[in-house]
This record gives structure tokens, C-alpha cells and sequence, in this order.
């Protein structure tokens, strides 16, 4: 494993930090190294890997795909594209359209250039947009302007469209920022989560949708990581019954496949016209067929409600140990199959905590220094939750101990 490790560090860029683990294939929700070793993935590969891997439906398809053809040119018509636009419009925004991006951050800069052509389109002179503290929306210098993470966003240039921060949960703080600012948009997460695993309650989303109609405010919601059924429904929003203008996804859709894009209601739906936008790969042949069979996977094979249900099981183990180890835990919050657990200690010691996982077999993220975020697999089976809950409970009695001494 070293020399790969010495490899990756001779060539490629040191963007990542990454482990001495070389990976070489997945199974189901298991990785397994270049020696043979088995990771049970509670991270679903960053939240892409929904259906685990080489899922036989995704395999299916793949092979089905291969012989067809890979990529095509954007000027013909895609048949599997048209019926995977048209089945995420049915299940979301009704007489909406879909444009197909590579990732998330595409789909944040897609959304950044419609706003701009509509505030041409309209002569509208507002061009601000606000979001939330801690709020993640991609990387790519567009998209890096609205991440409120400094650790993201530091000492990189900003863009020249204004930014307004507020704070999650404070609808007053937003209708004084709307008012004050006047902006064209507010852009949020149903669950922040690379900030932590923070679900906007009903109240704060019914609060943000009577704002946006009474100051005529386009609403978007990030569904990167909180789409494609991790909390139960189809998109975040759905758990909340609140109408946005463009919803953006990513990471889940192409089943392990780069694909994002952005679903837009009747209102923005035809603001772009031929050549004002576009990107090579849009609406790949391979992409929307494993995008379609996720969705049919998840909606018609009745995956998404199985999740849904098997992460209260993950979730009661996970409160039962907060409970008796609240010296160490602080909260455990959960939408769906998406779990935060704030720890006590920081940045240290919650590092060590993912190691000694890492080594026993289990992969967890550590966002925001002190938080373990958990994005499970939605075909995660309850005897390897009940594997994952054993170590981490090791992990966590030896850490408290080490901390004590």
C-alpha cells in the first residue's frame, strides 16, 4: 500500500487527504483493499454510492448501456435522457425542465447562470443572493463564492455577485436581510451537510417560502446531498411541502456515475435559449440510464421507504449510545440516512476516533472537526449497522478513556 501512496503523492495534485488505504473493488456496502481487507462504506463513496456497489440493476444496466453507446453528440435527441428528465419532473416540479451537468458544483454554477440570464431576460436590477452559515454548494469558483465555510473558501478571489450570509433557523434575520439587501434569490441546503447534519425544520421552510412569494424571491434548494431519496422522499424539500423554483442534484443520481443537473419550475424553465448554455457531456447516454434505473430503483422498487425505515434502526442504536455516553457525545441528528454525531472532543481525538474505525473496518467523515457524519448505503443491512454500532462503541469507550487519563 505505500507505494501506492507514494505514487499518488509523486502525481497527483495534493488536493485530498488521503489515507494509506488503496481500494480495489466494491461489493454491496463493502470496499476491499489491494491486500484483501473489508471496509463496511458508511459514506456511500461521499453520498454517490446510494445502491451500494456493483448493485446488480446498476451492473445491468452499465452492460446494457456499453453496447449502445457510451456518449452522444448533444445535437441528437436521447431517448433514455428524455425519459429520465421526464420522470424527475413528474416526481418533483410539474411542468418543469431538466438540464444535465457532470456534479453539483456544475449544476450550483448552472443555477448561478440562469439567474443571471433571467435578471437579463427581465431587466431585473436585483442580482444578490443569500444563504445560510456553513451552508456547502460545490468548489468550483462560482460555486465556492456562496459555500459559507471559510475553511472552503479562503484566500481564493470571489465572484462579483453579492452574497448575503444569515443563520440557519432565523426567519427574522432573513426577511430583515431580504428587505435591507433586496436580493434575487436565497439559495439552502433541507439539510446542511458537509456543515454538520443540521435539518432546516418545517417551520424555518414553510417561514422561507412565504418570504420568497411575498418579496418575489426565486428559491432554490441544494439537493446534492440530500436528494435522490436520503431522507425518505424523492428530494428533502418534499418532507416540507414547499414549492422551489430550481432544485440542483448531484452525487447519488448517476449511481456511481458523474451527474448532476438541475430541475426548474414553469417559471425559470425556458429562460435559456439554444447556445446560452452547455457542457459536452450533458445528458450522457451512460449517466441518464444509471441516473433512470436509480430512480426506478428507488421509487418503483420501494428502496426509498426500506431506507427510510432501516435508518431508525440506525438512529436508535446511535440516541441509546448518546445516552450513556453523553460525557463524550453531545447530539446525535439524523434525516433519513444522513446522521451527524457532535463529539465533545475536537479535531484530535475525533480524527483518532475515524482511524481506529478505519482500522477496524468501518469508514465514517469528519466534518466541522467534531462532528462524524454518516451517509449509509441505502441497502445497508441491520447486521452491519449492528457491526458499525460494536466498534464505534469500542472506539468511543477507548478514546473517553485515553481522554480522562
Amino acid at each position: 500500500m505505500s507505494d501506492w501512496f507514494q505514487l499518488d503523492k509523486e502525481y497527483m495534485m495534493p488536493t485530498y487527504c488521503r489515507t494509506k488505504v488503496a481500494i480495489e473493488r466494491g461489493e454491496g456496502c463493502k470496499l476491499y483493499d489491494v491486500d484483501g481487507k473489508e471496509y463496511v462504506d458508511l459514506f456511500s463513496g461521499v453520498g454517490v454510492n446510494v445502491l451500494g456497489y456493483n448493485h446488480p440493476k446498476i451492473v445491468q444496466t452499465t452492460m446494457e448501456q456499453v453496447t449502445k453507446s457510451l456518449h452522444l453528440p448533444f445535437h441528437f435527441l436521447n431517448p433514455v435522457a428524455i425519459e429520465y428528465a421526464k420522470k424527475l419532473v413528474d416526481c418533483s416540479l410539474k411542468n418543469g425542465k431538466v438540464f444535465f451537468t457532470n456534479s453539483g458544483t456544475e449544476a450550483t454554477e448552472t443555477t448561478l447562470k440562469l439567474i443571471d440570464k433571467y435578471r437579463a431576460n427581465t431587466h431585473e436590477e436585483r442580482e444578490g443572493i443569500v444563504v445560510l452559515k456553513n451552508s456547502f454548494h460545490g468548489r468550483t469558483l462560482g460555486a465556492l463564492h456562496f459555500t459559507r465555510q471559510e475553511s472552503v473558501y479562503q484566500n481564493f478571489p470571489k465572484t462579483s455577485i453579492p452574497v448575503y450570509e444569515v443563520e440557519r433557523e432565523n426567519i427574522e434575520q432573513l426577511e430583515e436581510t431580504i428587505v435591507k439587501e433586496n436580493p434575487i434569490a436565497i439559495m439552502l441546503e433541507p439539510v446542511l451537510g458537509s456543515g454538520g447534519i443540521y435539518p432546516l425544520s418545517g417551520e424555518y421552510l414553510h417561514g422561507v417560502q412565504n418570504l420568497c412569494d411575498k418579496y418575489n424571491v426565486i428559491l432554490i434548494v441544494d439537493e446534492v446531498q440530500s436528494g435522490m431519496g436520503r431522507t425518505g422522499k424523492l428530494f428533502a424539500y418534499q418532507n416540507f411541502n414547499i414549492t422551489p423554483d430550481i432544485i440542483q442534484i448531484g452525487k447519488g443520481a448517476g449511481g456511481g456515475i458523474p451527474l448532476g443537473g438541475i430541475v426548474v419550475g414553469e417559471k425559470l424553465c425556458d429562460v435559456f435559449a439554444p447556445g446560452d448554455h452547455g457542457t459536452t457531456f450533458a445528458h450522457s447516454s451512460m449517466g441518464t440510464a444509471l441516473g433512470l434505473t436509480v430512480l426506478n430503483t428507488l421509487i418503483d422498487d420501494g428502496l426509498m421507504q426500506e431506507a427510510y425505515e432501516t435508518s431508525h434502526y440506525l438512529n436508535d442504536k446511535l440516541q441509546e449510545i448518546q445516552k450513556e455516553n453523553s460525557y463524550y457525545i453531545q447530539e446525535v441528528r439524523h434525516a433519513g440516512m444522513m446522521f451527524g454525531i457532535s463529539l465533545n472532543d475536537k479535531n484530535e481525538n475525533v480524527k483518532k476516533l475515524q482511524v481506529e474505525l478505519m482500522e477496524k473496518g468501518m469508514l465514517v467523515d469528519v466534518t466541522q472537526g467534531n462532528i462524524i457524519r454518516l451517509l449509509p448505503p441505502y441497502i445497508i443491512t441491520k447486521e452491519e449497522i449492528d457491526a458499525f454500532i460494536y466498534e464505534f462503541i469500542s472506539c468511543i469507550h477507548s478514546l473517553s478513556a485515553i481522554a480522562s487519563v
